[in-house]
């Protein structure tokens, strides 16, 4: 390769980057802002719609209702940003380890988040007004959401254990603590919930594992984000 074929290699490989970077960035700044979004609505309608007790109530059950349009908007903004970040994570994970299987993992997170807008959840104890507390009946719609809701929560965990793998390969064992404590803290959160338990710990425990989930998931993006990253090597 003659010297100015390597100069028009480097400035278009510089160009390139130049051009992609933003791009990456505003797709992992989606993975940032998804959790909070999600959080901070649903707990306002929580805190708002009369009837809902958020220390008794499975969010999902806020799609249903006059207001319920609110959550299933929630659902499929928060999936549709959780996707993006995943993009952005595979743009600058590509061909290293994890680099395929982690986002992608994510990615079917966000897909299960918009299964759960799609799917709503039946109408169950007590919520909203009007439902029989001893409702347990089970739609199409219903059986579907939890179908969505339990791959997009066994691909998240996954995506934990994935990241940790790709830490530990590069001797970063703090973040793959990391990893690993919020694949087991949100396994066990949601397993209580799948236990079909509507007890003030159970709901509380599940609160705290997607809360934590979802900040796991924004430091993953904003530690991706271009630029000298401890995660992107």
């Amino acid at each position: 390769m003659s010297n100015a074929d390597l100069i028009h290699s480097t400035e278009s490989s510089r160009a390139t980057s130049t051009t992609t970077a933003p791009l990456t960035r505003a797709l992992l700044a989606c993975g940032v802002v998804a959790g909070p979004l999600y959080v901070i609505t649903a707990l306002i309608q929580g805190l708002t719609r009369p009837g809902f007790n958020l220390l008794h109530h499975d969010v999902s059950l806020l799609s249903n209702g006059d207001l319920g349009w609110i959550q299933i908007a929630n659902f499929l903004v928060t999936g549709l940003l959780v996707i993006a970040g995943a993009f952005g994570m595979r743009r600058e994970l590509n061909g290293s380890r994890g680099g395929t299987w982690g986002p992608l993992l994510i990615g079917i997170y966000g897909l299960g988040l918009i299964g759960a807008g799609i799917f709503v959840a039946d109408p169950m104890n007590g919520f909203p007004p009007g439902t029989p507390v001893n409702a347990h009946s089970i739609s199409m719609y219903g059986l579907m959401h939890l179908v969505t809701a339990v791959i997009g929560f066994i691909a998240l965990i996954a995506a934990c254990f994935v990241f940790a793998r790709r830490f530990i390969s590069l001797g970063q064992r703090g973040w793959a603590a990391y990893s690993i404590a919020t694949g087991v803290i949100f396994f066990a959160a949601f397993a209580g919930v799948a236990s079909g338990s509507s007890q003030t710990t159970v709901v509380i425990g599940f609160w705290i594992g997607v809360i934590l989930a979802f900040i796991w998931i924004a430091v993953m993006a904003s530690r991706l984000m271009p630029g000298d990253s401890p995660l992107r090597k």
